[in-house]
Formats: C-alpha cells, sequence, structure tokens
C-alpha cells in the first residue's frame, strides 16, 4: 500500500535538521522561507522509504545511508535543473564573438592548440554540449584543436544523462535543424524518438561528479573559461565569495567566468572585470 503524507507537516526541529545538514554537505542555504519547498521535494523520498516523518527520514540519512546514496537522492531533490539548450543564448553568443577568437589568437601565438573550458553546475548536460557545439563551429577545423571540457555536478541522476547524452527532441527546440543533425542521431523506439549527441561532442567532454564545497579539487591546471550559471544564488554570502575565489584560482589570467544573470558580483569580487551581462573576466 502506497503511503500518503497529505497530513505530514515539516516541524521546526525537523526543518533546522535537514536545512543544517544540506548545508554543511554543499553549502545550500535553506532559509525558513524555503520550508515549503523543501517539504514537498523531499515527500516523494519519504514514499520511496516508507518512512512515516521527516524526522525518521533525517535519522535514515545518519544511521542508514552508508554508501551515500540517499544523500545524493536528496541533493538531487532540492536541486531545481530546469536547463536547456543554448539557454541564456547572448553567452553563448558572447563565448562566438569575443571568448573563442581571444583564445584562438593567444593559443596560435603560444603555439598550443589546447582549449579547456569548464561547467560548474552542469546538471544534465544541455550547458556543455551548447558549449561544444559554439566552438566547433566556431574553430575552421575543430580536429587540429585538443579541446576539453569539464562538465561536473553534484547530482548523480544528472550526471547520468549528461553522460549518456540523450534528450527529447523538445529539449533541443531552439537548435537549427542543421546543427540538430550534425551533432545529434536519431534514437527511435516504440515509445518515443530521443535525440543522442554524436561521438565528436562526447569526446570533449568529460563528466565528473564534484562538490564545489569540496575544499581542494581534482585538478591542477586551469581554464579558459568557466560556465557557473544559477549556482551562485543557492549559496550563502560567504559561500559565494568562497566559490568565486576558487573559479579566480582555476582560470587563466584573461579567462572568463560566466554566471547567471540574476548572479551579479557588484565590485565584491576583486580580481574579476565586468565584460558583459553576467560575464567577468580574470585580471
Amino acid at each position: 500500500m502506497t503511503l500518503q503524507f497529505s497530513n505530514f507537516e515539516l516541524t521546526d526541529k525537523e526543518f533546522t535538521s535537514l536545512s543544517r545538514l544540506i548545508h554543511e554537505k554543499v553549502g545550500i542555504k535553506l532559509g525558513d522561507h524555503k520550508r515549503e519547498l523543501l517539504k514537498n521535494r523531499l515527500r516523494k523520498r519519504l514514499n520511496t522509504l516508507r518512512l512515516k516523518s521527516f524526522s525518521e527520514y533525517f535519522k535514515y540519512i545518519m544511521e542508514d545511508d552508508h554508501c551515500g546514496t540517499e544523500m545524493s537522492e536528496m541533493l538531487t531533490a532540492i536541486s531545481t535543473n530546469v536547463t536547456f539548450f543554448f539557454r541564456e543564448e547572448d553567452h553563448f553568443e558572447f563565448l562566438k564573438s569575443t571568448v573563442l577568437p581571444e583564445i584562438v589568437k593567444d593559443k596560435k601565438r603560444g603555439g598550443v592548440k589546447k582549449i579547456r573550458g569548464w561547467s560548474a553546475g552542469c546538471s544534465s548536460g544541455e550547458e556543455v554540449y551548447s558549449i561544444a557545439i559554439t566552438i566547433r563551429e566556431f574553430l575552421e577545423d575543430p580536429t587540429l584543436w585538443d579541446t576539453k571540457l569539464l562538465a561536473s555536478d553534484i547530482s548523480t541522476k544528472t550526471l547520468d544523462i549528461a553522460v549518456r547524452g540523450i534528450y527529447l527532441p523538445k529539449a533541443l527546440k531552439t537548435i537549427p535543424a542543421h546543427l540538430v543533425s550534425n551533432y545529434f542521431t536519431t534514437l527511435s523506439t516504440d515509445e518515443r524518438r530521443n535525440l543522442q549527441v554524436k561521438d565528436k561532442l562526447k569526446s570533449m567532454v568529460s563528466v565528473r561528479h564534484l562538490n564545489l564545497q569540496d575544499k581542494v579539487y581534482p585538478f591542477k591546471g586551469q581554464f579558459d573559461f568557466i560556465f557557473c550559471r544559477n549556482v551562485l544564488i543557492y549559496f550563502d554570502k560567504p559561500t559565494q565569495r568562497e566559490l568565486v575565489g576558487k573559479y579566480h584560482k582555476y582560470l587563466k589570467t584573461g579567462g572568463y567566468l560566466f554566471l547567471g544573470h540574476s548572479e551579479g558580483m557588484a565590485g565584491h569580487y576583486p580580481g574579476f572585470k565586468y565584460a558583459a551581462p553576467a560575464v567577468y573576466k580574470k585580471q
């Protein structure tokens, strides 16, 4: 029998315990105005585990979630993974018109045709594959360039989608038909018609699980650009400053940081200069 939770409420104590745990693990700050969101997002998890209260759920995570599976499920549930190909299109236009020409000019002068980018908080992969398409469309001969894009997120479920690279046609509705045919293969089944990213894009992308709260990131090199859009809004101000400081460290001088349009830095982060709406250049 399926349990129903319409009569269950998230008490002050339960909300405090869960929100404190989430903040401790990934830095996401849930103020009291997020109480209903947390309750509604986690009810399905209680139902799946056949638990009777949020207190039981908290206890389950703390005592019985030995492999961290439910912790990942909880973080996936509370993260709003609203994304689609070429979301906030002006950023991809800026990448094509300003960032890539600077990179190509600089790398040709240095004799190393290498491009490195990072999609931090990549969700299900639409952003990083949009970046890959933009790069391939810009370069005269992409095969002559060593291009690698890191795609990272805390949600293993969305990362699985990024690895598979399979999407519904509606996710690609804003992409011109010639780009769809060039970069996607049609997968037809009895139930639906999906589109899969071709290997020439997949080969450019490395998908990794990464908690942005980790003190040390598992890479040593620097990136030419970093996309971290609509991620900082989940964190409190100290965590935001810490993350932007890390991005500054892992960006090459002259590299670009792309944020969401609601995440302006407002001059609080030295070392970056405004370049375009929600785009900042490392000084």
